[in-house]
C-alpha cells in the first residue's frame, strides 16, 4: 500500500519469475517462497495428504529420503495415514518393480528425491512421475540436491510438486521454495492472515534471502 512496499514486492516477483525459469514452471504462480527445504518438503507431504485425504490415505517414499520427508511421512502414520518406503539397490536407485507392485487404489503421492544427499544418486525422475501419472496420483520430488546440478524441466518431467532451498546453490540460509503445479490441492501448513503467498503460505517474507535465491538460481 505503499511505494517501499511496492518496491519490495517487484524485488519478490523478480526472484519469483527467475525461479520459474529455472525449473521450466508454466507461470509464475506455481512458486510459493518458504523458510528453506525443510518446510518445503514438510509443506509437499503433509499438505496434499491432507488436501486429497477423502481419496485416500496411502503414500509413497524411499528408504534413503532426507529426513525432511521421512519425518513428516512418521507424522502422518501418527494421524492414521499408511506410508510405504521403497528400498532401493545398490546403487541408491528406486526399484521401478517395487513401486508398481505396491500401488493401491487409495495412494495420492509419491515422493521422492531427484538427487540423493549423500551418495549422489540420480533417480529417474521422470519413469517414476509417468507411473505415478498412469495411476491418478500425484508426484513431489526432493529437488534440493538437484538444483543447479542437473537439468531440472517440471513439466517434461511430468512433476506436480517440486522442494528447493537457497544455500545448497549459494544463495542465503533460511529460504527455499515450493513449486506446486497449478490445479494441484494442497492445504496449507502455517496459519496467519492469510494475505502471504496467494493465501497458501502465512507469514512475512524474508525478502533479502529471497532476493539472494533469485539471484542465485539466475
Amino acid at each position: 500500500i505503499h511505494s517501499f512496499g511496492r518496491d519490495a514486492m517487484a524485488i519478490v516477483d523478480r526472484a519469483r519469475d527467475r525461479v520459474k525459469e529455472a525449473i521450466n514452471a508454466q507461470k509464475a504462480n506455481e512458486i510459493y517462497f518458504t523458510s528453506g527445504g525443510t518446510e518445503a518438503e514438510n509443506w509437499a507431504i503433509l499438505g496434499v495428504a491432507h488436501a486429497n485425504a477423502n481419496r485416500g490415505k496411502h503414500i509413497f517414499t524411499s528408504q534413503i529420503e532426507h529426513h525432511a520427508v521421512l519425518n513428516a511421512c512418521a507424522q502422518l502414520e501418527k494421524e492414521g495415514f499408511e506410508v510405504t518406503y521403497l528400498p532401493v539397490d545398490e546403487y541408491g536407485l528406486v526399484k521401478l518393480p517395487d513401486l508398481l507392485h505396491e500401488i493401491r487404489k487409495d495412494t495420492t503421492l509419491i515422493s521422492i528425491m531427484a538427487v540423493n544427499n549423500e551418495v549422489g544418486t540420480i533417480q529417474n525422475i521422470k519413469a517414476i512421475a509417468k507411473i505415478a501419472h498412469d495411476y491418478g496420483i500425484l508426484f513431489h520430488t526432493d529437488a534440493v540436491q538437484a538444483i543447479g546440478s542437473i537439468n531440472i524441466d517440471v513439466q517434461d518431467m511430468e512433476i506436480d510438486l517440486l522442494s528447493m532451498s537457497a544455500h545448497k546453490i549459494h544463495g542465503p540460509k533460511g529460504v527455499g521454495a515450493l513449486y506446486v503445479k497449478n490445479g494441484v490441492r494442497i492445504d496449507p501448513i502455517t496459519f496467519g492472515g492469510e494475505n502471504q503467498e496467494r493465501g497458501k503460505r502465512s507469514g512475512t517474507e524474508n525478502v533479502p534471502g529471497i532476493a539472494g535465491f533469485g539471484k542465485a538460481i539466475e
